[in-house]
């Protein structure tokens, strides 16, 4: 009997098995494969790949060749900016006993905020599982999802790892623009802890606030923005931050031992120069990138940042060969410079001849921020940080909400059709209010704590000695084998 009901038991199991594997079979055979894409969506695809626009269920989430392409070269070229241009451009105008520090300092900011960005900082700038205007979200920390399918949410045809990337490259340069104003007299171990909490009290929610997707200041896509604002490849995010930043810490840390009474020249304008042509060069990809596509808004900003960063250097050299009887290397540099800054938040919304006028401004008043406002003030900016990209930030950001045009490029219809040419330049005011408050008050705060804590400048004789050997036990010009 016991064997009987045994054999009754295995029956059993067995047939219901193949009873549960058959159901399941013809369930699977009841399930409806995805229509394959049409001729017609197909096309479809290969146009919105041609204009930039949604390639609909034929291509999702497939990066488009070129402009992968182009937005790969414009990372490689807005690091191009900082290493080595940026560290060029400041190195030749440091004193040579300093010209090691400049470079480790743009070195350390390189590698330390690419690992902040890849833990958390893109995340937080990028994300939106927060559903906060102020910061993104935790959904990309350590880059989890970060692959080369596309995130349609900033752009259609280019691969998410491209676009983190080319971000991160902005985030790079950022607080590295800040040594400038401090160059020669803060502490490489100072400047590293500085730029790690600056990076996650102002720049992460300033560059959320501007271009994430719930930002708070994000005009172009938020239809929620509480201030709709526009900043196309960084004037509020990158240049007035750094720049107001840069001003607060130059004022707290005090002048340079010497400063208004022992000669501060530059100790290469060669290296200078070269840095401010890789500089130029470099900003192709900062503006023109910043489209996230190679199509017809990149190419109207490759053309305007072209023309204002001429227009600006000329005007700049022009203004002191009518003020000193000479034109210098140093005034064609700083122009150039100060026309990068000050149309880097336009260049995507302006015309061309809008463009000659931003250049003639910019030309102008950093020009007077640097040569006057410095002096009359007696704060030692060491190499212009704040005349050149405070001032010129700010005023760009201004000139954005005075010239941008819906003709130029079609997405400011999207939100702003009705204050675009009208009052965008109040949301311009108020973006740039909050930007400065933010900088501001954040640095103020992060450098008192900093000087209680650890000290921000080196000994008196270090900084007498210099930051090369002092900082870091080299020196950048040997001129003589020593026994």
């Amino acid at each position: 009997m016991k064997i009987k009901l045994s054999r009754l038991l295995r029956f059993a199991t067995f047939a219901g098995l193949a009873l549960l594997a058959t159901q399941t079979a013809l369930a699977e055979t009841n399930v409806v494969a995805p229509a394959a894409p049409t001729s017609d969506e197909r096309i479809a695809a290969l146009e919105a790949y041609i204009n930039n626009t949604d390639p609909g269920k034929a291509l999702t989430g497939v990066a488009g060749p070129g402009h992968n392409a182009w937005m790969m070269t414009s990372a490689a070229l807005v690091l191009f900016m900082t290493l080595p241009g940026l560290a060029l451009f400041y190195g030749g105008l440091v004193r040579t006993k300093n010209v090691l520090s400049v470079l480790a300092q743009c070195l350390g900011i390189a590698g330390l905020v690419t690992i902040l960005w890849w833990a958390f900082g893109y995340s937080l700038v990028f994300g939106k599982n927060f559903d906060s205007p102020f910061l993104g979200g935790s959904e990309f920390f350590f880059f989890k999802g970060v692959e080369s399918a596309t995130n349609t949410d900033y752009a259609y045809w280019v691969s998410h790892n491209v676009f983190a990337i080319y971000q991160l490259m902005f985030a790079i340069i950022t607080p590295a623009l800040i040594v400038g104003a401090i160059a020669e007299r803060l502490k490489f171990s100072a400047l590293m802890i500085f730029v790690t909490i600056w990076m996650f009290v102002v720049y992460f929610p300033l560059a959320h606030m501007i271009w994430g997707v719930t930002g708070y200041m994000n005009g172009v896509w938020n239809a929620g923005a509480a201030i709709k604002a526009i900043d196309f490849a960084g004037g509020t995010v990158v240049h007035m931050s750094s720049g107001w930043s840069a001003l607060i810490l130059c004022l707290i840390l005090g002048p340079r031992l010497g400063f208004g009474k022992t000669p501060m020249p530059p100790h290469s304008l060669v290296l200078c120069m070269v840095g401010t042509g890789m500089l130029w060069v470099g900003w192709y990809g900062f503006n023109a990138g910043s489209a996230a596509a190679a199509d017809g808004v990149a190419a109207n900003a490759f053309t305007t940042t072209t023309l204002a960063t001429a227009v600006a250097s000329f005007t700049w050299a022009a203004l002191e060969y009518f003020t000193r009887g000479k034109a210098s290397v140093l005034g064609f540099c700083s122009g150039a410079v100060a026309g990068l800054v000050v149309v880097t938040p336009a260049c995507g919304f302006i015309t061309s001849t809008s463009s000659v006028w931003v250049g003639l401004l910019a030309g102008a008043i950093p020009f007077l921020a640097c040569t006057k406002l410095k002096g009359w003030l007696k704060y030692d900016d060491a190499l212009d940080t704040f005349g050149v990209h405070a001032v010129g930030g700010t005023l760009g950001a201004l000139l954005t909400g005075i010239f941008a045009t819906t003709s130029v490029n079609g997405n400011l219809n999207t939100n702003l059709k009705a204050i675009v040419g009208h009052s965008l330049w109040l949301e311009q005011l108020k973006a740039m209010g909050l930007t400065v408050i933010l900088s501001v008050g954040a640095t103020v705060i992060i450098a008192y704590v900093l000087k209680a804590t650890i000290g921000l400048r080196p000994e008196v004789d270090d900084e007498r000695t210099g930051l090369d050997l002092t900082d870091h036990g080299e020196e950048g010009y040997i001129y003589e084998a020593k026994s």
